[in-house]
């Protein structure tokens, strides 16, 4: 991904969860240390290998820890426009809204990582405002009754925005969830990701189930 702007200080408030650095593992913390790993793993064989490679990595991790994995590795390979940050190190944002169930996965996803050397921070979208801070949004399924008013709050707006419904693509949602074979896979939407002036990379969209508006 490339190095961009970010909108200017302040616009994007405050955010928790920011990444840090992994200290050298230390015997007490080898489970910890393992799990981290094997996320980082997975997120790699699930854009980078074979189906029936990245297969055998997820059967040992939960849905959401699944879910929660692919979030964090959709920055790699999604370019935000120069506007959507406010400097060449200002971070970027995966914003939550619903039922937090994926928030454990994603904060243990996001230690120690970074993308083009920005890092990653975790927002729970609590007010309309909070939605201005995001550039990936992950949409709860709790919230599938509301998929049209919470994507019409970014609507323009250079934000990833994924859910677990099945009507969010329908809706206007770029990347969609989906379970197959007892899987997580992917639906992604070109035209909704045009319209959130977002690229997406040919490698993302090679592991995708489906792909519409090409």
């Amino acid at each position: 991904m490339k190095r961009h702007q970010k909108y200017r200080g302040g616009q994007r408030g405050e955010c928790a969860g920011a990444a840090g650095r992994i200290a050298p593992a230390q015997p007490r913390e080898f489970s910890r240390w393992r799990a981290h790993v094997l996320i980082g793993l997975l997120g790699l064989l699930n854009l980078l290998m074979p189906a029936t490679r990245a297969g055998a990595a997820e059967a040992s991790l939960s849905e959401y820890q699944v879910k929660a994995l692919f979030l964090v590795n959709f920055a790699k390979y999604v370019d935000w426009p120069a506007s959507a940050f406010s400097d060449a190190s200002a971070p970027i944002v995966i914003c939550v809204t619903g039922n937090n169930n994926i928030g454990p996965g994603l904060s243990k996803a996001i230690e120690g990582k970074n993308v083009s050397g920005r890092a990653i921070q975790i927002v729970m979208v609590e007010k309309d405002e909070d939605f201005a801070k995001c550039h990936i949004l992950f949409v709860s399924g709790s919230e599938k009754k509301r998929l049209g008013e919470i994507l019409s709050k970014v609507k323009d707006s250079p934000v990833l925005t994924v859910g677990e419904a099945e009507q969010f693509i329908a809706q206007g949602g770029i990347i969609n969830f989906t379970k197959k074979d007892g899987k997580v896979r992917l639906q992604i939407d070109l035209d909704a990701a045009r319209k959130a002036k977002l690229q997406l990379s040919s490698k993302l969209l090679s592991v995708a189930d489906s792909v519409t508006g090409k």
